[in-house]
């Protein structure tokens, strides 16, 4: 496994329809490293957004998806969703709060 630190654990956030409704129940949804595991997901929330409390972390793992261009057939990168669920007493994340 790759020595991966706390800022290279979340990649980007996910902005969907679905993720925007889940942040009035302080669910964020991001983007993270394939090889991160629940305990380095949050940890990495807890060090870069202050006031942030987490409670659970769910992930889910996509394969890459089957693409063909002409006899060439390839994949896509795997990519790891986590959702993150702040405890109710923590400060929302302002990363959020502009969209």
């Amino acid at each position: 496994m790759a020595d991966i630190k706390y800022y290279d654990v979340i990649l980007k956030p996910v902005i969907t329809e679905k993720s925007m409704a889940g942040m009035g129940e302080k669910k964020y949804t991001f983007l993270v490293h394939t090889e991160a595991n629940k305990s380095m997901i949050k940890e990495a929330v807890e060090k870069m957004f202050d006031g942030a409390k987490v409670k659970r972390v769910n992930t889910m793992n996509y394969d890459g998806k089957k693409k063909r261009r002409g006899m060439v057939v390839g994949k896509t990168a795997k990519t790891k969703k986590a959702i993150v669920t702040l405890t109710e007493d923590s400060k929302d994340i302002e990363l959020f709060t502009g969209l």
